[in-house]
Parts: structure tokens; sequence; C-alpha cells
């Protein structure tokens, strides 16, 4: 049976193959052209990736018994600060690449581990781990590939696993990144296969019963929209009908 974790790892590589036969194509015009996150150029997203495969890799290889070095995470966004576009684009299909390479080798027993990602207050399972990454990367793999294509969209399969693991293991993250309190009224959103409730806080789940609105739209449209990436110039298609707004509910989730 295909597990919460084969099927992350499965959806890390395709978004790693996506980018990693992209990079070599993108000139430094376009590397240095707006992402889709906006603060960020293309290269800035793909730094940002390559010094989170970078960070994240090291717990899972310590959880595996591998000896790693002690380099702080400063020191490690600084390097990357300080290298060209070109260095920064090439450099993430490395750390990414190895990243996976450690997630594939682990054994059965090493899945088995907690991993202590040194961000949250105690050791989780690797499907927590994996799917924070895969969250990281199916994200700015969008910010990415929309800065060099208007038209692009989020993985679907990334997309369907995403939305299972906010309704799941991920469900403490939208805890964070939601702001329930931007809305006046309680809201029971149907969303394809699913819901998104907002009370006092924001829940995915798997069913919602009486909703008082419908989001129209597929799966990557509703992660964008989690993760503040639904903004009005990449929303064709989506519509929201009901007690709120899709200009509402992008309030509720600013991104990340």
């Amino acid at each position: 049976m295909t597990t919460l974790v084969d099927r992350a790892v499965a959806a890390l590589r395709a978004n790693h193959d996506a980018l990693a036969a992209l990079v070599p194509t993108l000139s430094e015009q376009q590397l240095r052209a707006r992402s889709g996150a906006t603060e960020w150029t293309v290269a800035q997203a793909l730094s940002h990736l390559g010094s989170g495969a970078e960070i994240s890799r090291k717990p899972i290889a310590i959880a595996a018994g591998e000896q790693v070095d002690a380099e702080d995470n400063q020191a490690i966004w600084a390097r990357w600060d300080a290298s060209s576009p070109a260095d920064q684009a090439a450099a993430f299909v490395k750390h990414n690449a190895a990243y996976l390479d450690t997630v594939d080798g682990l054994s059965p027993e090493q899945r088995d581990r907690q991993i202590d990602l040194g961000i949250l207050p105690q050791p989780v399972p690797l499907v927590v781990a994996l799917g924070l990454r895969l969250n990281e990367v199916a994200n700015h793999s969008w910010d990415v590939r929309v800065g060099v294509d208007p038209s692009a969209t989020l993985d679907p399969d990334s997309a369907e696993l995403l939305i299972e693991l906010f309704s799941g293991p991920l469900g403490f993250l939208l805890g964070f990144s939601g702001k329930a309190d931007q809305l006046e009224q309680e809201v029971r959103l149907a969303i394809r296969g699913g819901g998104i409730e907002i009370t006092d806080t924001v829940t995915v789940t798997n069913a919602v019963g009486d909703p008082t609105a419908t989001f129209e739209g597929p799966a990557e449209a509703v992660v964008r929209l989690l993760t503040g990436r639904l903004g009005t110039e990449h929303a064709a298609g989506v519509s929201v009908t009901g007690n709120v707004t899709l200009d509402e509910l992008r309030k509720v989730f600013p991104g990340y």
C-alpha cells in the first residue's frame, strides 16, 4: 500500500524533476525576473528552495545516523545570498537532489524515527517533515515557474496531497498562517473533495456539512488560496459563492 510518506517523496521528486529541467533553460534576464513571490526574483526563489534543502536535509540525515557539519542557518543563508543568480539556480538542483537522495536512502526502520527539525516544540514523524518540505517546494516551485510562464499552475498531484496533509498531520500549519479573525462570520467552504472551516481558527476537513459557501476551482487553486498565491491575475476559472467572497478569503490567507 502506498503511504503518505511514499506519496510525499514522489511529489517532491516530481517537483524537483520539473525545476531541474527548467533551470538550464533560464536566461540571466529570466533569473532576475520577478517570481510569484513578489519580494523575490526567480533566482532568489530557487535560492530559498536550495538553502531550505540544505538545512532540512540535516535533521533527516542525523536521524539516519549520518554525521553532518555544524554550519548554522544564518551562515548558510548568507552564503546563498552572496551567490550569483546562475550559481543560486545551479546549486538548488545540486542540494535538492542531495535532499531527495537522503530521503530515498532511508531504511524502513529509519523512516519510523522522529525528526528533530529544530523549529517545532518536539520531534515529528517523517511524514510531517516531508509534508512541510513539500509545502515549501510545491508553492515556491510555482513561484519560479510563474515568473517564467504566467499560466503556470501547481503540480496537481502535489496539490491533492497537500490538501490531504492539511486535513491531517499538517493541520497545525494553518493555525499559524490562517487569519480567521479577518472574517466577522463563520464560514464552511465546500471545496472539491472536502471543505475549509473558518471559525476562531482555520481547519481543512475531508467533508463539510451544511456549507455556507462553495469554492469552484481545482485542488491546485485551493492550495494557492491557502498559501496566498491566488491573486486576481492568477485566478482564472475560480469563483466563490455564498457568505464569503474570494477577496475576503484572500485576507484570511495572506500567504508566506
